[in-house]
């Protein structure tokens, strides 16, 4: 039997190739009423700009109806259509190759190229949680995915600020925000040194405000890097102070000492700078401006700041009355709660065997809700209890809930072994993948667990390379995945009886089943780590 994973990249890549010099045309389908028939397709339109007339010829027909190659899917047949030409893949075969490594589909594809060091700065968490703006809470929850999806990719990860107010730090342990604290300010005395040299008095000999040591023309400061791409031109002076030079200082310590060397092979990326270090800063739309400037003064004052810092700008979240993060939490909590108490017909919130469960669907919900939005773009949140139903399917509470299903469902298999009812599970390799053949399966299998690695991938992703300060990442990919992989499970738990009666040649498909439901598990719950929520066994 072939071995190696199986990639969606790989076989769309080897789909193009076949066709012949040009643009990639191939495409992988997704929705259910086409995936009866196929499962990639060429459009016609697109075969029309390559070949002509739109018909391909017969050996090139051939020759993608007999690709082959490292990652490739095996393939069926390949036909003309009135649509274009269509794929079908060898499903029996996909299921034995897929659901016999199913860890290896539960973790991210190899990088082409080792990842860099980066920097990941999110100045909200320098202030207290009753200060925090909902779309401060936005950048905050946006550095976090996006760290542990770096992290996973393979990528050597640094926080900072380290969080120094002990209520913060409640905050986001409230918040599954796993971030790092310190009890200090970084030392100024390297930077203090400078502002002696390097920054303008007061003109025509004003007096400074208090607390103020000096100016810097940071206009000039633009001219001399030739940076000027993607800055606000109303940046000018920047009034140095002793708290701005203590945020540049525990930004150049963490430049200058970086901790061990990172995973192994690491090695630094091509649009990193000199020393392997790339400074993102995750900043909401307010404090943009201010980390502009920030970025031109610590150019100027450190010689070995780095040259490449990129801003994710979160944009601005709308909701009807004007909250604070820890009263949108507990908002959140006392809704979550409530619909517990409607669907079990009793208050729980005072159960401690159910404290824990409302924490993580509290923050579930707020996750979701804050990111399954691009974040340069603008979020509208409704504050309203509709959303934190399990009933719903656009929310944090409806993944866990499923993910709870999942749990309850391998107890109930285990149970019934235990009691003798349905034999232990036999080795996967003796499993025959051919008796999945309701669409649900495919379904998930295709579009859920066979492209995870790449969507672990892409939600790491960071364009760096464009000229300016801005970069763009879509950490909205994780949600909205996890929301489509908990529709297309329920749907098929609430048709298909999963543990059937227990006759012997029943076992079969009870198996292959369970192996795929064992698959959709182990993606759902990776899913999961990369927002910092634990898989729930009840709700």
């Amino acid at each position: 039997m072939a071995t190696g994973r199986l990639g969606v990249g790989e076989t769309l890549g080897a789909l193009n190739t076949a066709l012949g010099p040009g643009e990639p045309v191939w495409y992988k389908e997704t929705r259910a009423r086409h995936l009866r028939a196929r499962d990639f397709l060429a459009p016609r339109p697109a075969l029309q700009a390559r070949f002509g007339d739109g018909q391909v010829p017969e050996h090139v027909v051939r020759a993608v109806a007999g690709l082959q190659g490292p990652g490739v899917a095996p393939v069926l047949r390949c036909e003309p259509t009135p649509a274009g030409l269509a794929l079908q893949l060898q499903r029996p075969a996909v299921f034995e190759r897929v659901l016999g490594a199913v860890t290896a589909y539960a973790a991210p594809a190899a990088p082409a190229a080792p990842g860099p060091r980066v920097l990941l700065h999110c100045p909200a968490l320098r202030g207290t949680p009753g200060a925090l703006r909902l779309s401060q809470l936005r950048a905050v929850l946006v550095a976090d995915h996006f760290s542990r999806a770096l992290r996973a990719h393979g990528a050597n990860v640094r926080l900072v600020p380290a969080v120094r107010n002990p209520h913060m730090r409640t905050f986001l342990q409230q918040l599954r925000v796993d971030w790092p604290a310190a009890s200090e300010k970084a030392a100024t005395g390297a930077l203090r040194n400078l502002p002696l040299a390097e920054l303008s008095p007061a003109r025509d000999g004003g007096a400074l405000p208090p607390g103020v040591l000096g100016t810097v023309c940071l206009k000039e400061v633009m001219r001399e890097r030739g940076c000027a791409a993607g800055y606000d031109p109303n940046v000018d002076k920047c009034l140095v102070t002793e708290d701005l030079l203590s945020v540049l200082a525990e930004l150049q310590a963490a430049v200058r000492h970086w901790p061990g060397d990172g995973p192994p092979g690491l090695a630094t990326a091509p649009d990193a700078d000199a020393d392997g270090c790339m400074v993102l800063h995750v900043v909401s739309c307010e404090e943009e401006f201010q980390q502009q400037k920030l970025d031109l003064l610590w150019w100027k004052l450190d010689e070995q700041a780095p040259r490449t810092q990129k801003h994710l700008v979160c944009g601005p979240v709308k909701a009807a009355s004007a909250l604070t993060a820890p009263e949108y939490y507990e908002l959140r909590h006392a809704q979550v709660c409530k619909a517990a108490a409607l669907k079990r017909g009793r208050e729980l919130s005072q159960d401690p065997t159910w404290t824990e469960v409302f924490s993580v669907l509290s923050a579930a919900t707020i996750k979701f809700e804050m990111l399954s939005t691009a974040p340069q773009s603008q979020l509208l949140l409704a504050l309203a209890d509709g959303s934190i139903s399990t009933k719903g399917t656009k929310s944090g509470t409806f993944v866990m809930y499923n993910c709870a299903r999942l749990a309850t469902l391998f107890e109930g298999y285990k149970h019934s072994t235990e009691q003798g009812l349905y034999p232990t599970f036999p080795p996967v390799s003796s499993l025959d993948f051919s008796l999945l053949q309701d669409e649900g399966e495919w379904l998930l299998l295709f579009n859920g667990v066979l492209p995870f690695p790449e969507l672990l991938s892409q939600t790491a992703a960071l364009a760096c390379a464009a000229p300016g300060i801005h970069t763009t990442a879509r950490t909205e990919m994780m949600c909205k995945f996890l929301v489509q992989l908990s529709m297309d499970f329920s749907s098929y738990y609430n048709r298909v009886h999963i543990l059937g009666e227990p006759r012997p040649h029943l076992f079969g498909q009870m198996f292959a089943r369970l192996q795929l439901l064992r698959a959709v598990r182990e993606v759902l719950h990776a899913g999961l780590a990369t927002l910092g929520l634990p898989p729930l066994n009840h709700i």
